[in-house]
């Protein structure tokens, strides 16, 4: 695949996904999705999963992350592993675009992230919860309104 292959949603001031490898065409055991990242974009809603790992391998860029109360930056070439059951988020924490590989394991929830990215107006915390429950997700709004203040961020 070439740098601009695959499925690719890329919105102005949000979060966009390059679809590498889907679950489903590798018998379940792991997706591959490219997050990009404007300046000071968070990612995701402070959020945890019950059924898989994300392993995030930052390829240009300043990544922040939370996991519960702590908190990391990453640069290139730094792997962040975000494991199944812990609340976590991350987001673009420097003044140029990020991009980060993310490892899935096992693949599935990529099929969320590409709902999400076709979705063309904010969704209501009910209808984000109906939507991720079956993926085993979970989102805590309250959280993700602190942290985008705390850290000027842009969701």
């Amino acid at each position: 695949m070439g740098p601009e292959d695959g499925e690719i949603y890329q919105p102005e001031r949000a979060c966009g996904d390059r679809f590498l490898i889907n679950g489903r065409d590798g018998g379940g055991r792991f997706s591959l999705v490219e997050h990009r990242l404007p300046p000071k974009v968070l990612a995701a809603p402070v959020h945890k999963h019950t059924f898989e790992d994300e392993f995030s391998f930052v390829l240009e860029g300043s990544v922040g992350a939370r996991f519960g109360d702590e908190e990391v930056v990453a640069g290139p070439g730094d792997l962040v592993f975000k494991p199944r059951g812990e609340w976590h988020t991350f987001w673009n924490a420097g003044d140029t675009p990020a991009r980060l590989l993310e490892i899935i394991s096992p693949g599935g929830l990529e099929e969320l992230f590409r709902w999400l990215d076709r979705q063309g107006e904010e969704l209501s915390e009910g209808e984000l919860a109906q939507k991720a429950g079956p993926y085993g997700c979970s989102a805590d709004m309250a959280a993700t309104t602190a942290l985008v203040a705390e850290h000027g961020l842009v969701f």
